[in-house]
């Protein structure tokens, strides 16, 4: 046998070797994919674990049963929520991201997981590779507060007012980082003002020292703004959305006020771990869009202080990347990231 006649035998053998791996490569995929699929078919078959990353009695809790009520209901297994507080929900998302991706493990997760704390630190987990959207379920804005001492009723007239007089006013938040602190810090430098931040450890203790005159403004969640609506303590001056809110409608947005494209809202939606059905995630995401038509559903979310969105995976995806590019460049302006 001639060295030609070798190298075509070892040559065909290899090819020969190649294709049978090929071959078995491509059936072991269709098995994987055939059980992928039946487990999809029969999803759910056992009870549900709703990961949310607070504790109980707060307003992605109270959303998270509620939902959870109606798929209990509609997809005959228990959606059992799981509170999991500590790092922000760093911890919540990190074992949501981690959890077998067979619609079994679901994340009630908010903006603060999924867009901010990425941008501040390491969390160890990617919010693009790591999640499957489902489903927004629901947002609320923030209202820009000040003081009924201030002399000014517009947002154009605060802005005026305080770049005549820099670093002398002061604003408060919940904290360093969180979301009323960097819709303030975006808005300062659209504003082109210069205000010095007060961090507090939460929302009612930063609008308790705003009413008494502790500090000059807050740009808090709307649920507290509507509180203090009709107070005579508080003046509402702009709201975080694109358009109004029909629980204040005298308020404009900020983009009527002279910011185009200001935009700024916070939100709670379901996610699962990336790889989870196809299947899986259109039939989840079709019972919360059925369940957002229904009026009950609406009056209880409207009660909470949110507004109904109840998007498809694909809106929700877009949501989510757009955020994290606001958001990320939020942080960097605030200089707070890592």
């Amino acid at each position: 046998m001639t060295t030609m006649t070798c190298l075509r035998n070892s040559s065909a053998a290899a090819l020969a070797q190649s294709r049978r791996s090929f071959l078995a490569a491509c059936a072991a995929f269709a098995v994987s994919g055939s059980i992928a699929a039946a487990h999809a078919q029969g999803w759910p078959h056992k009870p549900v674990r709703v990961i949310v990353p607070f504790p109980p009695g707060g307003l992605t809790d109270g959303i998270a049963r509620l939902l959870g009520e109606r798929l209990s209901g509609s997809l005959k297994q228990p959606f059992v929520i799981e509170n999991m507080a500590g790092a922000a929900g760093v911890i919540a998302a990190r074992t949501a991201a981690g959890a077998p991706p067979d619609g079994h493990t679901l994340f009630m997760g908010s903006l603060v997981q999924v867009a901010v704390l990425p941008a501040m630190s390491d969390v160890a987990y990617d919010p693009l590779r790591d999640f499957a959207p489902i489903s927004n379920l629901a947002s609320t804005p923030f209202v820009l507060m000040i003081h009924s001492n201030v002399p000014a009723r517009t947002l154009t007239e605060f802005v005026d007012y305080v770049r005549k007089q820099p670093g002398k006013f002061t604003y408060a938040s919940s904290g360093a980082g969180s979301l009323d602190h960097l819709s303030m810090t975006l808005l300062c430098k659209r504003a082109g003002i210069e205000m010095v931040h007060v961090p507090y450890k939460g929302g009612p203790q930063a609008i308790t020292d705003l009413i008494s005159g502790q500090v000059t403004t807050y740009f808090g969640p709307r649920p507290l703004a509507v509180a203090q609506a009709n107070s005579g303590k508080v003046k509402l001056l702009a709201i975080s959305d694109e358009k109004r809110s029909a629980q204040l409608p005298d308020v404009p947005t900020v983009i009527e006020s002279g910011y185009p494209g200001f935009r700024t809202v916070t939100w709670n939606g379901l996610i699962a771990p990336a790889r989870t059905a196809r299947s899986i995630i259109e039939k989840i995401a079709g019972e919360v869009q059925r369940a957002i038509k229904d009026e009950a559903f609406i009056r209880t979310l409207l009660n909470f202080g949110v507004d109904p969105i109840g998007d498809t995976p694909q809106e929700f995806a877009a949501t989510i990347a757009a955020d994290i590019s606001v958001w990320a460049g939020a942080v960097k302006v605030a200089g707070i990231a890592n």
